[in-house]
């Protein structure tokens, strides 16, 4: 008998309709002989529509109460297609995080999963049921109820997949797969077959909301193969796994956008030991997460110039954070909210030399400026004017053979 997680996200469980599609689905891998273990996420709009009542409430509501209120639009998915199976004569139970239950530690609204007891789905699996378990949440050592933060219902999928040595993983969503780039943007972008973990995690980080970066990142350390599929057609998807049986005769495998980004210059910082650390510091203290930095020597050759991005909804804390900033000087202080991140990722970059030159030419070409540049080994990501971002998609991925 083989055992899987099957994951299904919000838009796949978006309406009763959809639902009781979802447990067709369920049904079918059940009665193929499989042990079934479904995560499932709120119905799609539940999520935000909680958020909405809270701050109708209370302009200070209380991360712990709103990790209850929050848990809540899973726990009711859990429980209609618990429903829904049972009506269509399988045997299904819904689980809370508490009863199983799923072990968190961190902070209230950004837990992380440490552990899952394992006995009484186990014995429920032995009894030939579907196992239903609510994404997003688990419960603290002090008996709070805790969630993962936002898309953690793929974190919670891998890590059942990983405690309960399941034989996969499979997500299923709106999409039939990863896709070279965003289709809504780009009609012409075409479905990956496979993929490799670390490309995954690379597009998945850079704006690719497939997947959760987490989810990929625990996949990737404990060699849980994924499979990326559309609730709605029968189309096989994306397999996610290590990356010894890919081709990479094409050096680049998919383009990413992300409009989260901004950017902040310092202009004629003091050029000196402990300077960058004196700015970085205080950011992280206040979790503030620096993506790309550049560091410019300034023509007097005493002072620099040093440019960092971060996410836009960080940046009016950042500013607050350097202008109270006493340790560091600077001339003047600028920065830009209306700019986004393009990236290329592909493993095949690593063994074909001029990737970087053919990305910046293709941007030159269509006068696109950047502004910004950060590096991997199978990855290049930059920073232009917001206004350019769909042209930039579009030429890089004609110019990299994509379409």
């Amino acid at each position: 008998m083989t055992k899987k997680v099957l994951k299904f996200g919000g838009t796949s469980v978006g309406s009763v309709e959809r639902i009781i599609h979802a447990a067709k689905i369920v049904k079918k891998e059940y009665e193929n002989g499989n042990s079934i273990i479904v995560v499932v996420s709120a119905m799609s709009g539940k999520t935000n529509e909680l958020l909405k009542l809270s701050h109708s409430v209370s302009k200070n509501f209380s991360k712990r109460e709103l990790d209850v209120l929050l848990s809540t639009g899973e726990q009711a998915t859990s429980a209609l297609l618990a429903g829904a199976l049972n009506e269509l004569g399988v045997k299904a139970k819904s689980w809370m995080n508490w009863q199983i239950p799923i072990l968190t530690e961190g902070d209230q609204n950004n837990s992380r999963i440490i552990n899952i007891r394992v006995d009484k789905i186990e014995k429920y699996l032995l009894e030939k049921g579907v196992a239903i378990i609510p994404g997003y949440q688990g419960i603290s050592s002090l008996g709070e109820i805790t969630t993962i933060g936002r898309g953690g219902s793929d974190a919670t999928a891998v890590a059942v997949a990983k405690i309960f040595n399941t034989e996969s993983c499979e997500i299923y969503t709106d999409v039939d797969g990863v896709y070279s780039t965003d289709p809504n943007k780009i009609p012409v972008a075409k479905r990956i077959d496979k993929i490799s973990y670390e490309e995954m995690l690379e597009l998945s980080s850079l704006g690719a909301k497939v997947m959760q970066p987490s989810a990929v990142q625990t996949a990737m350390m404990y060699d849980i193969p994924l499979q990326v599929r559309s609730t709605f057609t029968e189309r096989k998807g994306t397999k996610i796994f290590t990356e010894d049986d890919l081709d990479y005769s094409k050096a680049v495998t998919g383009v990413a956008y992300s409009k989260d980004d901004a950017k902040v210059t310092l202009q004629s910082v003091e050029d000196k030991p402990g300077v960058a650390a004196e700015i970085f510091e205080p950011l992280g203290k206040e979790q503030v997460n620096v993506d790309m930095v550049i560091q410019n020597i300034s023509s007097d050759g005493k002072t620099t110039d040093l440019t960092f991005t971060i996410k836009r909804d960080d940046l009016n804390k950042a500013l607050e954070i350097l202008k109270k900033n006493n340790k560091i000087k600077y001339k003047n202080l600028e920065y830009k909210d209306n700019v986004s991140k393009i990236s290329i990722v592909g493993a095949g970059m690593v063994s074909t030399p001029g990737v970087t030159y053919k990305m910046f030419r293709a941007l030159a070409d269509e006068e696109i400026n950047i502004l910004a540049i950060s590096t991997s080994e199978i990855k290049i990501s930059v920073i232009i004017e917001e206004a350019h971002t769909l042209k930039a998609i579009k030429k890089l991925h004609t110019i990299f053979k994509l379409d």
